[in-house]
């Protein structure tokens, strides 16, 4: 009788004992936000050879050992929360949290806003993202460094003067010589006060009408109250098809209007009418139908205060001022890797980078294999109560059958000892 059966044994019970360790763990976490369920898998361990004449080899296993304890990365269910700072990832990815040189990644997205208006996880980390902002086109840079994502509630935004405007105004071709059309445009100066610009058309031939922009008088310096102010004049031209083939007597273009000296004190901020779209085509025609604006653009925005905040699909933190107005105030990071069951637990819902996990790829949602990101919602734990409650029987009975074997060899030992009595 060998004392390694005992061993043998001995192993089925530490390893099986593993396994409820990491049933119980994954059921205490069933309704923690993006908890990833771990699976263990067992390996045996080495075996001995033992003598024989036997042709092929005879070999005895010496017990089993945890081969490897694994998180499961299946994604969650998504619940709904209503809170704008809660955000889940829909597929890979993880969010960035920390800063500088003391980084981790995390799946739960249960975030909110401190004191300071700083975007943090439910243990006081900030999230990271990116806030720089290209001056000439607005957008969020998304190639620099991560930083710190800050929204101050009650932050006032500057206001942006209007620098370009656009009509799409159709007039009709069938208006006598002489006929009428206005068409007004609200734009900002530079100290964020309104103002209205009519445009002014009158017909003075087939296809030929002449423009006549003005701005009310009392918003002038020197101007008078009640008389508009003319601050652009100029023609247009339509062929007979009613396409817009001339303005101020030359092909289509963009016009450009010298700002007025607003009596405000607002520094000059020259506007440009935008008579053809992005694609080229006119935004003016001249077909046999009433005349009419039927839409307006302009880039100009009032002086604004945060009122809320949420999240898109691409991690932008789109900031409200009021009704209508919103402005782009940062971009939530992901990061991936090549190899997620390598990231280290941490706790706290957080994981740390390691060798086997390779080197982290950061970027922007919906990019680089990186999922996307639905706002106002938590991604769930993935842990499924079914499959853990199955896997804690199979455990049981793997642990009851090697504390049988215990017993067996203990009684095999006995009688052995009974031979010499």
């Amino acid at each position: 009788m060998s004392v390694g059966s005992f061993s043998t044994s001995l192993s089925g019970l530490n390893a099986n004992q593993q396994e409820l360790s990491v049933i119980g763990n994954n059921l205490a976490n069933i309704n923690t936000v993006a908890y990833k369920a771990s699976s263990v898998q067992f390996a045996d361990l080495v075996s001995q050879t033992v003598a024989g004449t036997g042709f092929d080899p005879m070999q005895v296993g010496l017990g089993v050992t945890v081969g490897q304890i694994s998180p499961n990365f299946v994604q969650g269910g998504i619940n709904n929360t209503g809170v704008p700072t809660n955000v889940a990832i829909q597929g890979n990815g993880f969010f960035v949290v920390g800063s500088g040189n003391d980084q981790s990644f995390t799946r739960a997205g249960n975030f909110s806003l401190n004191a300071e208006g700083q975007l943090i996880t439910a243990d006081g980390l900030p999230v990271q993202g990116y806030t720089a902002v290209d001056p000439a086109t607005g957008a969020i840079i998304t190639t620099g460094a991560l930083s710190d994502l800050v929204v101050p509630p009650g932050l006032l935004r500057a206001p942006a003067a209007t620098t370009s405007f656009q009509t799409s105004t159709n007039l009709d071709a069938s208006a006598p010589v002489g006929a009428t059309f206005a068409s007004s445009i609200q734009i900002f100066d530079k100290l964020g006060v309104s103002h209205v610009v009519t445009i002014n058309y009158t017909k003075t031939g087939a296809g030929a009408w002449g423009y006549n922009m003005t701005v009310p008088g009392q918003d002038v310096t020197g101007g008078t109250n009640g008389v508009p102010s003319s601050i652009a004049t100029g023609t247009i031209q339509f062929n007979g098809s009613g396409q817009l083939t001339q303005v101020n007597g030359a092909a289509p273009a963009a016009v450009t209007i010298t700002s007025p000296t607003w009596i405000d004190g607002a520094g000059a901020a020259n506007m440009t009418w935008n008579v053809l779209d992005q694609t080229g085509g006119a935004t003016l025609t001249g077909f046999s139908n009433a005349s009419a604006t039927s839409s307006i653009t302009q880039n100009g925005s009032p002086t604004g205060t945060v009122d809320s905040v949420s999240i898109d699909s691409q991690g932008e933190i789109v900031a409200s001022f009021g009704a209508g107005r919103t402005v782009t105030v940062g971009q939530i990071a992901l990061a991936n890797f090549n190899n997620p069951q390598g990231l280290v637990n941490v706790g706290t819902n957080r994981f740390g980078q390691s060798q086997a996990s390779g080197i982290v790829n950061v970027g922007t949602a919906g990019t680089g294999g990186r999922g996307t990101l639905i706002g106002s919602a938590l991604e769930q734990s993935n842990v499924d109560i079914a499959t853990e409650f199955t896997n804690m029987i199979l455990a049981q009975r793997g642990y009851q059958a090697n504390s049988k074997s215990i017993t067996v060899a203990d009684e095999l030992l006995v009688d052995t000892l009974d031979l010499k009595r």
